[in-house]
């Protein structure tokens, strides 16, 4: 492997710490930062471990990153009160800031490319309707188990995870997100999948 292979994933990282040292300086509320930040505390520490022994490809790289940096900006400021998604709220003249739409949305999409890749490299399942199929469910699956996960820390820290749920009053909330995740796994498939197939084949894939 050359060093020159390196420059994407290393800068990827180097990006990812800098947004979480940020993160991490005064968010708005510390139980939910270390809430929303956990999966990136774990996703990035397997990263580096497995690099030698199985790299992903750029493409995945970079999307896992863009993940990981909507999770910290989500930690620091809280889904509800990203200010961006204020102003864009005002604008539109909107009820709720939808950063939580974002985040749901990149829930379906990175993990869609991440299962495609992994399907593709460790089975024997081929490209086309039913690789799709299994996609998609999958990445509803994922984002079903999250929504569990935020009700059990809900229902164990009350109001305290109010922040980390981010229903902002709505009751349909849980489904809209999960809702969101499955048009971003079908939004993912449809527009990278011919650009991550390129990706695999500079690797020989």
């Amino acid at each position: 492997m050359t060093d020159s292979s390196r420059i994407v994933p290393l800068a990827t990282l180097f990006v990812c710490i800098l947004v979480f040292i940020w993160s991490a300086i005064g968010p708005y509320d510390r139980f939910t930062w270390w809430l929303e930040v956990a999966p990136v505390l774990v996703a990035l520490p397997i990263l580096a471990f497995t690099y030698t022994k199985f790299r992903l490809t750029d493409l995945l790289y970079i999307l896992i990153g863009i993940h990981a940096i909507i999770l910290m900006v989500g930690g620091h400021y809280t889904y509800a009160l990203v200010p961006l998604f204020d102003t864009i709220r005002d604008w539109l003249g909107q009820t709720r800031n939808s950063y939580d739409g974002v985040g749901h949305l990149a829930q379906g999409f990175i993990p869609a490319i991440a299962a495609r890749e992994l399907l593709i490299r460790t089975s024997d399942l081929q490209r086309g309707k039913w690789m799709v199929t299994i996609i998609i469910l999958s990445c509803l699956g994922i984002s079903a188990i999250y929504e569990v996960i935020e009700w059990f820390a809900g229902a164990l820290s009350g109001e305290d995870a109010e922040a980390f749920l981010g229903t902002q009053g709505d009751p349909w909330d849980t489904q809209k997100d999960m809702a969101l995740a499955g048009v971003g796994a079908a939004l993912a498939l449809l527009t990278l999948s011919k650009l991550h197939d390129r990706f695999l084949g500079k690797m020989g894939l």
